[in-house]
């Protein structure tokens, strides 16, 4: 490992956490393939960072002790789960689901409109995205308050890197998961009854999904996903609220929704970094690495920058959406994307059509979430 190496950044200096875009602008154009004590080697540039990407021989997913399917796997054991996985992210279930996730978002567009006034990621972005996932899996509304609670103690012990807490946090949501599997096989579950029934009737190879890989699965499509999507409806939310010329473009022309979203996301990501080992020695723009060393791409400078995007921070809808990284690129691209992309679209819609503005309030400053999650911690807003 690089022990002698001096830092070439503090990823938990004050100033990357108070404004960790600009941080991360400032380190592709100094520093664009960094190294520190807390992420070992950081990758900035959009090159960089779609080269290890698209080289999955040399730079491995399997990063975690933990079991993570698909995510954290390598072909060809990857191949079979991730088959698996897209099925569930196919357009007739998404179509099936909409209609569930327009009734979640009705309700909590109107408890927002009946109060004028409300902190957006405790009021609406974190309950919607609990919510919608739990229904998508088939899962009863006594398990919302939990998901939170699991949220919140993941992305702290990621944070702190107390690996004991998070093992406990994995032990406990492996007891959750048994009772739900244990629920359904005493009720003789059929697959067409929920997606975590179907899980149980899977197979790979001939060979019915372990208890771990379902757990992996389940937690990656809960406790893995609430944050980012509670994230990205802050950020697309917090926009929508500085730029009341874009509200009214938008109320005018809903059909330019999804394109604007993932360019919102795109200038302000909800996912600042994911990880990869490198399998060999191996240098990137200059830097040497080892293997078996970390190495994280920072998603959130890659789509800023301007050898790719011209006027990065500006948003346009012309851009070619195929350089986006908001939802990754390879094999390993998001397969949830689809299921993301439909709860994100129908939330701006419903907040865009049963309003007539929605503002900052005055005095009352949004604050930073702490990586390793992005976006807003609070975010107090009038909604009209």
């Amino acid at each position: 490992m690089n022990d002698q190496l001096e830092p070439d950044w503090d990823p938990r200096a004050e100033k990357v956490l108070r404004d960790p875009s600009a941080a991360y602008d400032e380190m592709r154009e100094r520093c664009p393939v960094a190294y520190s004590d807390y992420l070992q080697w950081s990758l900035f540039r959009h090159e960089d960072i779609t080269r290890v990407l698209n080289d999955h021989h040399t730079f491995s997913n399997v990063v975690s002790r933990h079991l993570s399917v698909p995510n954290g796997m390598d072909p060809p054991e990857h191949t079979a789960y991730r088959r698996l996985i897209e099925s569930y992210f196919s357009p007739e279930r998404m179509e099936a689901f909409e209609s569930t996730c327009r009734e979640i978002v009705a309700d909590l567009v109107r408890n927002a409109l009946a109060v004028g006034q409300v902190e957006l990621m405790a009021e609406v972005a974190l309950p919607f995205a609990v919510r919608v996932q739990c229904a998508f899996l088939g899962w009863p509304p006594t398990l919302h308050a939990p998901m939170v609670l699991w949220t919140q103690r993941k992305h702290e012990a990621t944070r702190t890197q107390d690996r004991q807490a998070l093992s406990e946090i994995a032990r406990e949501f492996e007891r959750f998961i048994d009772s739900l599997l244990e629920s359904r096989l005493q009720a003789g579950a059929k697959p067409e009854d929920d997606i975590t029934a179907a899980l149980m009737h899977e197979k790979v190879g001939g060979q019915l999904l372990s208890k771990e890989k379902m757990v992996s699965i389940l937690r990656n499509w809960t406790v893995g996903e609430v944050g980012t999507i509670s994230a990205a409806v802050g950020i697309l939310a917090h926009d929508l609220a500085r730029h009341a010329e874009l509200q009214e473009q938008l109320r005018a022309q809903p059909a330019l929704l999804p394109e604007a979203i993932d360019e919102i996301l795109r200038i302000q990501g909800p996912l600042p970094a994911n990880r990869r080992i490198a399998t060999r020695s191996v240098e990137i723009s200059g830097r040497k690495f080892k293997a078996g060393e970390r190495i994280s791409l920072i998603w959130i400078a890659a789509n800023r920058d301007g050898r790719v995007f011209e006027d990065p921070r500006a948003f346009r809808l012309n851009r070619d959406p195929s350089k986006n990284l908001l939802y990754g690129a390879g094999i390993h691209r998001c397969p949830g994307a689809p299921l993301a992309r439909m709860e994100l679209r129908l939330l701006m819609e419903a907040l865009l059509e049963r309003t007539t503005g929605i503002q900052p309030v005055p005095d009352q400053w949004p604050s930073q979430a702490v990586y390793p999650a992005s976006g807003l911690a609070t975010l107090p807003l009038r909604i009209r």
